[in-house]
């Protein structure tokens, strides 16, 4: 599946799912659902966003996450390889894709709630003091 169709064919297997569009961004392509990223392709691999809700459906199928590596470092992601027995059954990539939106609507919404650090400004010089 790493042919260069394979994202149109992504798209065309999530049109059940509505409103999926990619973008390309660092070297890979988003998917994103209303402005919300919930997957990945990079490699003619598909990557779903996974979390404690649904990291057991990737587990099952034996799939690993999506990993970059930098200064030297494998970094493991949140994105996990979708198996290819999940892409071709419309049906079933939709159900994937539900949860893995679902796990980018709560982490969005985790995000929100933490409270902001606050940002110091610079360090006033004894001139700028009164």
């Amino acid at each position: 599946m790493a042919d260069v169709l394979f994202p149109d064919y992504v798209i065309e297997q999530l049109a059940g799912f509505g409103g999926v569009t990619l973008r390309r961004m660092f070297g890979v392509s988003g998917l994103f659902r209303a402005g919300l990223i919930f997957g990945l392709i990079s490699d003619g691999e598909l990557y779903f966003k996974a979390a404690d809700s649904n990291r057991a459906d990737f587990e099952a199928k034996k799939s690993q996450p999506f990993t970059y590596e930098t200064r030297g470092r494998k970094i493991a992601t949140s994105y996990w390889r979708v198996p290819e027995d999940v892409i071709e059954d419309a049906g079933e990539l939709t159900s994937w894709a539900t949860k893995s939106y679902d796990v980018a609507l709560k982490s969005r919404k985790a995000e929100s709630t933490k409270p902001q650090r606050r940002r110091r400004g610079p360090v006033p010089t004894a001139r700028h003091r009164r």
